[in-house]
């Protein structure tokens, strides 16, 4: 099923599939829900989870916004909230990369209760800032792709040509404002009581971040893996999935 979510912070197309136990995924800035079809996360998750997947704002089929003010945490927040609200769902396992990690950091900082387990991978909770240079303004759809993957330690050379493709049909304005400074969401780390997964790619300039985060929760495991830059961490789907499949069982089975 898809569909679209309307709240008070805009429209937002989102999709459920599968049967099971309820597991949102959130992708990453620049990504959509397609790829988590793309890179075979669906069809080795569908026949054991719910699975509810968003565009987030800015991105695939959800609303476009020019102004920074309708993006930020808060706003990703609430768009998860609205969908779940929408689906009567009152706790869900979460698995966000990159963007759907600094937004979940973010959900577990608001609303813990309304997550069971988390599994977060190449992001972090902590404070971020852009210099001016790392702010592209958009109308250049090369040149802001260029400058956000070099912030990400990737050449743009190294992403395999279907993937690029669809990294270019992007809305590169409705990006260039969600690319802001973020307040640091520190605060969730002593909250996430819940089973934790954190993960990254070894090249990742998130990497050190990342694993910092997961040695302040307690009880969670922090999966390193070698070779691995940012995009290709979630893009090489096949060396961390039999990992997360096995945390997420031991979630359902306890």
């Amino acid at each position: 099923m898809r569909t679209f979510c309307k709240h008070a912070g805009g429209t937002i197309h989102y999709e459920v599939l599968g049967d099971g136990p309820p597991l949102f995924l959130h992708h990453g800035m620049t990504q959509s829900l397609e790829r988590w079809h793309l890179d075979g996360y669906v069809d080795a998750l569908k026949d054991r989870f719910q699975l509810i997947l968003l565009d987030a704002r800015g991105h695939g089929q959800s609303e476009k916004f020019y102004e920074p003010s309708a993006y930020g945490l808060d706003n990703y927040v609430a768009d998860v909230l609205a969908i779940l609200d929408e689906l009567k769902l009152q706790q869900v396992r979460y698995w966000g990369f990159s963007l759907g990690a600094g937004v979940g950091f973010a959900l577990a900082n608001r609303a813990p209760e309304r997550v069971c387990a988390f599994i977060l991978g190449g992001g972090h909770p902590y404070a971020r800032t852009l210099s001016a240079e790392q702010r592209p303004d958009g109308s250049d759809a090369d040149a802001f792709a260029r400058i956000f993957m070099q912030r990400l330690g990737v050449d743009l050379s190294s992403i395999p040509a279907t993937h690029l493709e669809r990294l270019m049909n992007n809305d590169f304005r409705a990006l260039a404002a969600a690319q802001q400074d973020r307040p640091s969401q520190e605060g969730a780390l002593a909250k996430m009581s819940m089973p934790c997964l954190i993960y990254a790619g070894e090249s990742d300039p998130l990497y050190a971040e990342a694993e910092q985060s997961a040695s302040a929760i307690n009880h969670a495991s922090f999966i390193s893996l070698a070779g691995l830059d940012h995009t290709a961490t979630f893009r090489e789907s096949g060396r961390i999935l039999p990992r997360a499949l096995a945390f997420l069982e031991t979630t359902v089975n306890g």
